[in-house]
C-alpha cells in the first residue's frame, strides 16, 4: 500500500490510501480517519459508502465528521464507489460503470471482470485494515443514496457483522427503481430473480434482519421519491419489528449539505452501539 494524503485533522490524521486491489484487478484508493486514540489503542471502525459519481473523497472532504469521530474515538474507512482505470469498464451515463458499482458482483460481461464491490468491501478491505490499521475488531456501516443501498444490503447479507447501520436517502429498492434496474440489468443481466440478493426491501421481506438502524431521508430530495422509495422498507421492517429508526426532514435535499446537518447524530449513534 502507498499512502498518498495525511492531513492533521483534530488530533487524529486524516490519511488516503492506494493499493493493487486482487479483487477488482486494479489500483484502488480508499481514506481512513483515525482518532487522537488510535495512537495507544485498537479503536472501532465505521465503514462509510458513497454514491453515484463519488469517490473516497466526498466524505473527508465535505460531511466535516472528523471532529465527532475524533471525540468519540471512532475509525471511519470510506472506500471508493467503483473499480477504477483505463483497462476497467466503464460507459458514458453518470450512473453506470466507474462511478456507479452499486457494492454488488457483477456476472455480465464485460463488467464480471472487475465489478465485484461486494467482495472487495466484505472480504478485501476489512483484511486490510485488520492487518494496517489499529481496530479492535467491532464494526458499523453507513452510506448516502447509492452508498446507503450498499450499507442496507451488506449488513442484510451479514448478520452479526455490523453492530449497527445508518444510511442517508438510501435506494431502498433498487429493483423497482430507475437507478437499480438500469445497473442490475446490465451487471446481473435480466433475471429478475437473481437481483433479490442485493435489494434491500427484498432481504427484509425474505426475513434477513437488521441490527440498530437509523435512515435520514430530506423531503426536498429531487430524487425522492421515484428512486428513494423509502417508505417501503419502513412497511417491510415494521412488518418485522426490526430496530430501524425512519426520519424524515421537510426542508432537505441530496446533498452532503444535508448529510453535514445529521452526520453528527449517526456518530453518535454508532458510537453507542460500537462501544456498548
Amino acid at each position: 500500500m502507498t499512502r498518498l494524503e495525511r492531513h492533521a485533522s483534530f488530533g487524529g490524521w486524516q490519511e488516503v490510501w492506494q493499493h493493487t486491489s486482487e479483487t477488482l484487478d486494479c489500483e484502488m484508493k480508499f481514506a481512513v480517519y483515525l482518532p487522537p486514540q488510535a495512537a495507544h489503542q485498537s479503536v472501532p471502525v465505521l465503514y462509510w459508502l458513497s454514491g453515484l459519481t463519488c469517490s473516497e473523497q466526498n466524505l473527508i472532504t465535505k460531511a466535516g465528521f472528523q471532529r465527532y469521530a475524533a471525540e468519540l474515538g471512532m475509525m471511519v474507512v470510506a472506500i471508493d464507489t467503483s473499480p477504477r482505470g483505463e483497462q476497467v469498464a466503464d460507459d458514458d451515463a453518470w450512473d453506470l460503470g466507474q462511478g456507479a458499482g452499486f457494492y454488488l458482483n457483477a456476472t455480465q460481461q464485460p463488467w464480471a471482470s472487475h465489478y465485484a464491490m461486494y467482495d472487495y468491501l466484505t472480504k478485501e478491505i476489512p483484511t486490510l485494515i485488520g492487518a494496517h490499521f489499529p481496530s479492535n475488531g467491532r464494526q458499523a456501516i453507513a452510506g448516502h443514496s447509492m452508498g446507503g443501498h450498499g450499507a442496507l444490503m451488506v449488513a442484510l447479507n451479514n448478520p452479526g457483522r455490523f453492530e449497527s447501520v445508518s444510511a442517508f436517502a438510501p435506494i431502498v429498492a433498487p429493483s423497482q427503481v430507475p437507478w437499480g434496474q438500469k445497473a442490475f440489468t446490465a451487471y446481473l443481466g435480466n433475471d429478475r430473480h437473481l437481483w433479490q440478493q442485493w435489494d434491500s426491501v427484498s432481504l427484509v421481506e425474505q426475513g434477513h434482519t437488521l441490527p440498530v438502524t437509523l435512515i435520514d431521508q430530506g423531503l426536498a430530495d429531487p430524487f425522492y421519491p421515484q428512486q428513494l422509495t423509502t417508505e417501503l422498507l419502513e412497511s417491510a421492517c415494521q412488518a418485522r419489528a426490526l430496530p430501524v429508526t425512519f426520519r424524515y426532514h421537510p426542508d432537505c435535499d441530496h446533498s452532503y449539505y444535508f448529510i453535514s446537518a445529521f452526520i453528527e447524530d449517526h456518530l453518535r449513534f454508532h458510537a453507542k452501539a460500537l462501544m456498548a
